[in-house]
């Protein structure tokens, strides 16, 4: 059984004077312990996808599947980590953190032991008591990474996390967060608009058409000589091509629109 799974998904959004069609006829599984990317054109309904697999909205048609079961509401079992940190200037590091235990109503003792661990874990352990405008974009964004697992989801949604941040930052955080999310076993579902960000996270990329979206190709990204950190996987000869061909599929897509 697929961790998720999306069949035959359809989404239209309505307003007073028109109909858009998001989506039409996605179809798509990830197994349990998967890092899957999706990319596609701007405005395809990327982050509409992620909205979907959370919960948090309902398909016009088709279903959205959890563990074989049908999605019709927000699941503890999925995170949701958003493109801005969204971090309380008012709340240290550590009760940052437990934004999420608190709110789930989780064990704080048991919640804040886990929030400890892993900040000490990654690197943030002497900063437990700053404050979110004393830290580095890339450190806020690690922040808001231990915050969502605390919670203990078994499904990451990752929405541009890294897009507000400089390239030497974005490209240092992007093999931190992918280093730890395969440390910590999680089904990693990452919206990004960065080929290279994709190929060199990710097991798989999926690239979605141009609106009404679907899945347009399902890339598995796989190297020779075993999965290298993210950062290494630039300097991989199967890394060009990948690049090369997915770069090709969005192209087709924008000369299609223009």
């Amino acid at each position: 059984m697929s961790q998720i799974e999306l069949r035959n998904v359809s989404l239209r959004y309505f307003t007073s004077k028109e109909e858009t069609e998001a989506l039409r006829g996605v179809n798509l599984t990830i197994d349990e312990g998967e890092f899957v990317a999706i990319v596609g054109p701007s405005g395809c309904g990327k982050s509409t996808l992620l909205s979907l697999i959370s919960g948090m909205l309902q398909p016009t048609s088709g279903e959205v599947l959890l563990y074989g079961k049908r999605l019709i509401e927000p699941s503890k079992r999925v995170g949701y980590m958003l493109q801005h940190d969204y971090l309380f200037e008012w709340r240290d590091v550590l009760s940052n953190v437990l934004v999420g235990a608190e709110v789930r109503g989780m064990n704080m003792k048991s919640a804040t032991m886990r929030a400890q661990s892993l900040l000490d874990r990654y690197g943030l352990a002497g900063f437990v008591k700053h404050n979110p405008k004393q830290l580095s974009g890339g450190m806020r964004q690690r922040v808001a990474l231990i915050r969502t697992l605390v919670v203990q989801p078994d499904v990451l949604l990752l929405d541009e996390p890294f897009s507000a941040l400089d390239f030497q930052t974005r490209l240092s955080l992007s093999d931190e967060i992918g280093t730890i999310l395969r440390e910590q076993h999680k089904t990693v579902i990452l919206v990004t608009h960065d080929i290279s960000e994709a190929i060199s996270m990710a097991d798989r990329v999926v690239v979605m058409s141009n609106r009404p979206s679907k899945v347009k190709a399902d890339h598995h990204i796989s190297y020779a000589d075993g999965r290298p950190s993210p950062f290494m996987t630039r300097q991989r000869p199967e890394y060009n091509d990948y690049f090369q061909t997915i770069w090709g599929e969005l192209e087709e897509h924008v000369r299609v629109s223009e």
